[in-house]
């Protein structure tokens, strides 16, 4: 564990490799966070929406050019880049140890329609600030650092959500991806090939992305919050310490329909009311847990014929449940179905449904939560142990390495809108916890500091 002393400007303390005791050095760590900023808003401009308003959907025009910024700012901070088939972006700072896996940080820079500018991309360019602290520090890696900007965190494009990773971490099978089309009938396959990414086949994407065991040590993610508890609780940083994942279920009610005039409430079997009943139900189901980490939404609901003189004879309904406890949300999943079921007997209406996907929840590593507690506390910062409830790329690459989550406040808790927002100051904090945990996982040394001009 990192352990505090004091120092001209923040603490950097490396662990001894053969002693107990911590070895702490003192250096500048000169985090810029205006920089920072002023890439999200260049990032920001690649939109197919009007600024404050940011949307940038898989394998676009928009995507492709924000694709090439951050490829032009790894540069700038001097990483080796590389491309996987499936359109993950790696910039490497070798360490001096090759034969350890690298400390990966990244996240994602694709946006769902009229969204904001920090969601993922903060822990891509953030990322890439924490790397150009640490080099101006004079920081000699150990173990490499590396970022990714995965591909396709969204699932706007294609209806599934966190491509990339899923895929570093062997979690997405051919046969998924193979009936996975746009709202265009194009195939991820083709969109994939006209812009210079894919293979011969979905199975061959798989197979090239797939990360190789050992590659990788360790991984952190960056992150807002997109939740209001540590800007209510006056909390710099939050200390990720499980990461809930969803269930989504898609359920379809029938009935027959008919004339809202003509057809008496007795004869009815409305299958809008069946939905608006299973959409309670869900509340319900999920209330009942007693667990505040249990959640549950119908955010889907739509009617057909969708007329106000007619009755229903057709409600679709999307449903989320999501936990950090993997049976009791399974559980919750179970309950919904039995009570469609039951709904549909009551109401005289069909049902089916379909279960989209079912992941597992994930912990995040103990020795990771220690180094981003410690290296708060060093910078003077007020933490907070927390659960992230919202869906990241880190759940599926804890299947590839221990992993952890930093978070910072946003503004009222928004996300995935235009007006979402992280201050400057709270960027600072992040990127410079994020440097910190990323020097001490690396177990690198500390040398002359590089010129600040030069990065």
């Amino acid at each position: 564990m990192l352990q505090p002393f004091t120092c001209i400007r923040l603490g950097l303390c490396v662990l001894g490799l053969l002693g107990a005791a911590a070895v702490c050095y003192a250096a500048e760590l000169d985090v810029q966070a205006s920089k920072v900023v002023d890439h999200l808003h260049v990032l920001a401009s690649f939109s197919d929406d009007t600024f404050p308003a940011v949307t940038r959907i898989l394998f676009t025009p928009m995507d492709m050019e924000a694709r090439a910024y951050v490829k032009s700012l790894m540069t700038e901070v001097g990483l080796e880049i590389r491309e996987d088939a499936m359109g993950n972006i790696y910039g490497k700072w070798q360490g001096s140890d090759a034969g350890l896996g690298s400390v990966l940080t990244g996240s994602h820079c694709d946006a769902i329609p009229l969204a904001g500018m920090y969601d993922g991309t903060l822990g891509v360019i953030g990322a890439l600030e924490a790397l150009a602290a640490l080099k101006r520090a004079g920081f000699r890696p150990r173990r490499s650092l590396e970022v990714v900007m995965f591909t396709s965190e969204e699932p706007t494009r294609f209806k599934l959500s966190c491509v990339g990773s899923r895929a570093m971490a062997g979690a997405l099978a051919a046969d998924t991806l193979d009936v996975k089309l746009d709202e265009n009938g194009t195939s991820f396959l083709e969109a994939a090939n006209a812009v210079g990414y894919g293979g011969a086949s979905h199975q061959a994407i798989l197979d090239s992305t797939r990360t190789p065991k050992g590659s990788v040590d360790f991984f952190v993610e960056l992150h807002i919050e997109q939740g209001p508890l540590l800007e209510q609780e006056n909390t710099d940083i939050g200390v990720v310490t499980a990461i809930a994942a969803p269930a989504a279920l898609e359920v379809h009610f029938y009935g027959d329909g008919g004339h809202a005039g003509a057809q008496l409430m007795p004869l009815r079997n409305d299958a809008g009311l069946a939905g608006a009943e299973l959409a309670l139900a869900v509340e319900a189901h999920t209330l009942a847990t007693g667990a505040e980490d249990t959640v549950g939404t119908t955010g889907i609901f739509e009617v057909s014929p969708n007329a106000v003189n007619s009755v229903p004879r057709e409600a679709r309904l999307g449903i989320d449940v999501r936990d950090i406890d993997g049976q009791r949300r399974d559980s919750v999943v179970q309950s919904i179905l039995d009570s469609a079921a039951a709904i549909a007997g009551a109401r005289r209406v069909k049902v089916t449904t379909q279960l989209i996907n079912q992941d597992p929840p994930a912990s995040c590593d103990d020795r990771i939560q220690g180094a981003v507690a410690a290296a708060a506390q060093q910078l003077g910062l007020s933490t907070k142990r927390m659960v992230s409830r919202a869906y990241h790329d880190s759940l599926f690459m804890s299947r590839v390495a221990p992993t952890g989550m930093i978070f910072i406040p946003c503004r009222e808790g928004w996300s995935h809108r235009p007006d979402e927002f992280a201050s400057e100051k709270d960027i600072r904090n992040g990127v410079s916890v994020l440097a910190l945990t990323m020097a001490e996982l690396s177990e690198g040394s500390w040398g002359s500091s590089t010129s600040k001009e030069e990065l």
